[in-house]
């Protein structure tokens, strides 16, 4: 019997528009692109599965009928858009408050473009997360490539002390080779707490859900790490070079 977790509530980021994926000249939303025959979001709704369908909220908007359609089993959020809503990961997941509610316990929350992503890993990270009583858990990977993705920044004694974003980083801070993947645990107090805190000071002027962490920090929350030595995890649908290599381990792996 698979394990199954209680008091814990899952956001996954649907609502890109995937623009480097051609998505409007597709029809098709890139989560729901489909990698050796099924959609992307499916594998990671199958990565999850050790939440309730109900417990399991998926923030949608580019072209969300299609997403909402294929998946009515599990509760949406529709995101806002215009030019008076704020953008970037940290606003999406600011503006699902009142959906999340007086819920207290921890939020996992995930890309929703990463096919290649572990059940496994997951329940480590939830884990990690629980056995350290850590306030957030952020689950990075070693790559030893150069990746356009965010960068764990650590200090001398190795200890965790941010993340930056790839467009933000200076040349040094690129030769980082351990990269965030994006995918974190926070308690759900907290994090609702410090994302009314965001700042958009980047390049982007988005609010980047990855500055929560050092708010935690800043407020002397624990911060922690768990390192998955499943590099090939880290690979998102965000280009068609990416996709291609998706496919190609999904079939090597349903071949085995």
């Amino acid at each position: 019997m698979s394990e199954k977790i209680d008091n814990l509530k899952v956001i996954i980021l649907a609502a890109g528009r995937g623009s480097r994926l051609n998505s409007e000249e597709a029809h098709m939303p890139k989560h729901m692109r489909s990698v050796a025959g099924k959609p992307i979001l499916d594998y990671i709704l199958k990565a999850v599965d050790f939440v309730d369908k109900k417990d399991i909220l998926i923030i949608v908007g580019f072209m969300k009928e299609i997403i909402i359609e294929a998946f009515p089993d599990y509760p949406f959020f529709i995101q806002p858009i215009g030019e008076e809503f704020d953008y970037g990961t940290g606003a999406a997941v600011r503006y699902t408050k009142e959906t999340i509610g007086e819920y207290s316990g921890d939020i996992l929350v995930l890309m929703g473009d990463s096919p290649l992503m572990t059940k496994e890993t997951l329940l480590n990270l939830y884990h990690e997360h629980k056995e350290k009583n850590n306030d957030c858990t952020n689950l990075s990977y070693e790559v030893n490539k150069n990746l356009a993705l965010g960068r764990i920044i650590r200090d001398k004694n190795n200890n965790f002390c941010g993340i930056v974003e790839n467009r933000d980083a200076t040349d040094e801070q690129k030769k980082i080779t351990e990269y965030n993947s994006g995918n974190a645990i926070f308690n759900s107090k907290k994090l609702f707490e410090q994302l009314a805190n965001l700042k958009n000071n980047n390049k982007s002027g988005e609010y980047y859900l990855t500055d929560i962490p050092k708010l935690f920090m800043d407020n002397n929350y624990k911060v922690g790490i768990y390192k998955s030595n499943n590099g090939n995890e880290l690979y998102g649908a965000d280009s068609a070079e990416n996709l291609v290599y998706i496919e190609s381990i999904l079939k090597n792996k349903f071949a085995k």
